[in-house]
């Protein structure tokens, strides 16, 4: 049976609250506190079809005014973020900053840069559930820009 990209992967700073996306991943993802929020994982699976890629997904968790200094991922990542709850401004490579609410979805290329990834709200948490498709040999998926 194939090995679990998770087992395989290291996750370095998948940058949330300062260091909220700080990652590793001996076995199964393990998230480790931040200042600002929580990471946990939801999945990792291998994509039998496309041989070389995996689909990792993480719950992150902003408690309010939470923020994530500017990031980038891996340049094999495409990244897909889902708002399970609250609301999340988020902008990527310049882009327009924007505002998404619960059930809404964005999505970052290749190589984007996250500039602004943070809680909306001063008063209410966020919850968002982040989806990477990635080179299954990708080692750091996330790392904070300084």
């Amino acid at each position: 049976m194939a090995q679990s990209p998770l087992s395989a992967f290291s996750l370095h700073a998948l940058a949330v609250p300062a260091a909220l996306f700080a990652l590793a991943l001996p076995g199964l993802v393990s998230a480790q506190p931040a200042p600002d929020g929580s990471v946990a994982p939801a999945f990792s699976e291998t994509i039998p079809n496309v041989p070389g890629k995996s689909m990792i997904a993480v719950v992150v968790t902003y408690p309010p005014g939470g923020k994530t200094p500017a990031h980038h991922h891996a340049h094999s990542a495409f990244v897909t973020g889902y708002v399970l709850s609250g609301a999340i401004r988020s902008q990527v490579s310049g882009g327009e900053i924007k505002i998404f609410h619960a059930g809404e979805s964005f999505s970052e290329p290749p190589g984007a840069r996250h500039d602004v990834s943070e809680n909306a709200s001063t008063t209410e948490p966020a919850k968002l559930l982040a989806i990477f498709i990635v080179d299954t040999n990708d080692t750091s998926l996330t790392t904070i820009d300084h």
